[in-house]
């Protein structure tokens, strides 16, 4: 692995950088004290090419590596983790899975419209009684002519109020576990589908979260994504691209705490000398260095091995597991060193720590990647 940047994946480094500087950034603060979903910097983002960083060309995508997939991610979310989980889910959740298991159809009429921001999209997978098992999940597709009539209920669901398509998951075959799970696109305006907002989050406030209702909803049959009863495939596939952009939005929160501290500590006068100069402060900027370091290098080797094409369920796992538990500890020590003022929303890291938390718990808690390490570790299963 190259640990220097191409000039193409510092350009993008450098115009994400900017952007997220100058326009996400001096709103990332109200927007999250107004719950409001910035729609004019999504659709701002689009333009530029960052709301299909890995799509081909061909298909409206700005075609690049997935290291500058996880660099468009990592600028983000230094900002805005709100902002950078619509990114996640638009692009690695949506847009990836529609890339490599949709007909060339669906590729054609779909991807051109979530890549140029026209329309966004959503992941449905987990239910009210069914987060980390997902095969327990009770929606059912049944089918009927040239349709399948899906019943039932999606909940944590990230840009579920705002988006116009929706990859549902729903038993096709109840009695087969995971063999029986087929994922399906879904257009917002199709017949028995609503959705409800979330409100009052402790975090990602200004990123829009939802259930999805399913209510004799009528899908065509040429709607499934992939194959019949394949949809597991396609859903563990997908939460490796989601995964990825997690830990680099990990590592950009991270950054950000690190960034905010660094100033706060070189300004504040304690004593009557900086903070910045006391031993024990600057013990916690060093961990927090160490943390955010190796938490890049984790991500950026998952994007070596996704662009040479190679199995990185394991790494991916690491890399998640890791930076979702690092930036909770980074966040924690920013507002350790910003005493009294960190915990009042004068500053960014107590948006920051409260951002943090929810790392840890979507897309595959820690203690799910845990034993997903330890499957590949042990060869033993702990649960099928």
């Amino acid at each position: 692995m190259d640990f220097e940047l191409n000039e193409d994946q510092k350009m993008i480094q450098e115009t994400i950088r900017k952007f997220a500087k100058e326009r996400i950034a001096p709103v990332a603060a109200e927007n999250d004290k107004k719950a409001r979903f910035p729609m004019d910097l999504f659709r701002e983002l689009a333009g530029l090419g960052f709301m299909g960083t890995p799509i081909p060309v061909e298909y409206g995508g700005a075609g690049f590596d997935y290291l500058s997939h996880a660099l468009v991610a990592e600028e983000i979310g230094r900002v805005d983790s709100s902002l950078r989980g619509t990114y996640s889910v638009q692009v690695s959740l949506v847009e990836l899975p529609l890339y490599h298991f949709g007909t060339e159809d669906q590729k054609k009429k779909y991807l051109p419209k979530l890549t140029s921001g026209e329309w966004i999209g959503c992941f449905g997978l987990t239910e009210p009684g069914a987060g980390s098992d997902p095969v327990g999940m009770t929606a059912t597709a049944k089918e009927e002519g040239g349709h399948y009539i899906l019943n039932g209920q999606k909940t944590w669901i990230t840009n579920a109020g705002i988006a116009d398509l929706a990859i549902v998951y729903a038993k096709t075959q109840p009695d087969a576990g995971a063999q029986g799970i087929t994922a399906f696109l879904v257009e917002r305006g199709t017949e028995g589908y609503s959705t409800r907002d979330i409100h009052d989050k402790l975090g990602l406030r200004a990123s829009n979260t939802g259930e999805i209702f399913l209510e004799n909803c009528r899908v065509p049959k040429e709607n499934i994504l992939g194959e019949k009863n394949k949809g597991f495939k396609v859903a563990l596939s997908t939460l490796d691209f989601g995964r990825f952009t997690v830990a680099a939005g990990c590592v950009g929160l991270a950054q950000g705490c690190l960034d905010a501290s660094k100033d706060y500590a070189r300004t504040r006068v304690q004593f009557g000398k900086p903070i910045a100069s006391f031993q024990l402060v600057q013990q916690m900027i060093a961990d927090m260095v160490v943390d955010c370091e190796a938490g890049r290098l984790l991500v950026y080797r998952v994007a070596d091995m996704k662009n040479k094409g190679l199995p990185n369920t394991r790494e991916t796992s690491i890399a998640k597991y890791f930076c979702s538990e690092m930036v909770n500890r980074v966040a924690y020590k920013a507002i350790q060193v910003h005493g009294g003022y960190g915990f009042s929303g004068e500053y960014n890291v107590e948006r920051f720590y409260r951002d943090a938390r929810i790392n840890t718990l979507y897309e595959g808690t820690s203690q799910i990647q845990q034993l997903i390490i330890g499957a590949y570790e042990l060869g033993i299963r702990a649960f099928d």
